[in-house]
């Protein structure tokens, strides 16, 4: 089934690459692309696709632990 280790180990290295990214929240300059996007709402499209994007590597990570587990048993 799962390798628990794998999908925590993944969560682990997500987690703080998200929290890294907010090392700059306390800069004083704002970001005017930013504004402008959230301004028109455009900021949820890029939100969506981001959130996409790691959805299906995380589901094609997954499914290659699949495998190889099958691979691994078979191989036994």
């Amino acid at each position: 089934m799962f390798n628990w280790r794998r999908i925590a180990l993944l969560t682990v290295i997500f987690s703080s690459c998200c929290l890294l990214s907010f090392g700059q929240d306390g800069a004083t300059e704002t970001v005017e692309m930013a504004d402008t996007m959230r301004q028109n709402g455009k900021i949820y499209v890029v939100i969506a696709v981001i959130l996409t994007i790691l959805a299906g590597l995380i589901l094609y990570l997954v499914r290659i632990d699949r495998r190889l587990t099958q691979l691994e048993k078979e191989n036994k």
